[in-house]
């Protein structure tokens, strides 16, 4: 029994696919792998752990009970409400920080921090600049707009209808 041929592919198309690989794959991995990572990320998660909905349901009436216990202790000194609140609040955040959510929210945060230190912000001298050619630019426009709305007004008052 003879083997099929592989089937010929057209060089361009070979090449591009090749780019692709290139242009996904990232230092420390593979192309294949950053391909499936960057597939998987597209897609919706969803909670599906029984513990995780738990804490996320318990973060949840913590949180509304911290807002029910400022409203509750309405008789006792704002210092006390707000410490009820405040308290409730950061157990919230810490059970909803323990579920695989928080985990995720945890390492997106941390992902951005890590990108906005690449960012190359600009110097003072360039902000300015670029501040200062907007208020420009904003101006021209004003004054473009304003000469517009009295050419059409002396056109449709003076010229067209006669009422001035």
């Amino acid at each position: 029994m003879r083997a099929s041929p592989a089937p010929k592919r057209n060089p361009g198309q070979r090449r591009v696919q090749d780019l692709l690989k290139l242009s996904v794959a990232s230092p420390g991995g593979s192309a294949d792998s950053t391909v499936t990572k960057m597939s998987n990320a597209s897609s919706v998660e969803t909670v599906s752990s029984a513990a995780d909905k738990a804490k996320l349901g318990l973060a949840v009436l913590l949180l509304v009970g911290s807002v029910a216990a400022f409203y509750l202790l309405a008789d006792r000194d704002i210092w006390v409400r707000v410490a009820a609140l405040l308290a409730l609040m950061a157990a919230a955040a810490g059970v909803f920080l323990l579920s695989e959510p928080g985990r995720q929210f945890v390492g997106y945060a941390k992902d951005s921090v890590r990108e906005t230190k690449k960012v190359v912000w600009p110097t003072r001298q360039e902000a300015l600049q670029m501040t200062g050619y907007v208020f420009a630019f904003v101006v021209v426009m004003a004054l473009m707009l304003w000469l517009t709305d009295k050419t059409l007004e002396w056109l449709l008052y003076s010229v067209v209808l006669g009422w001035r």
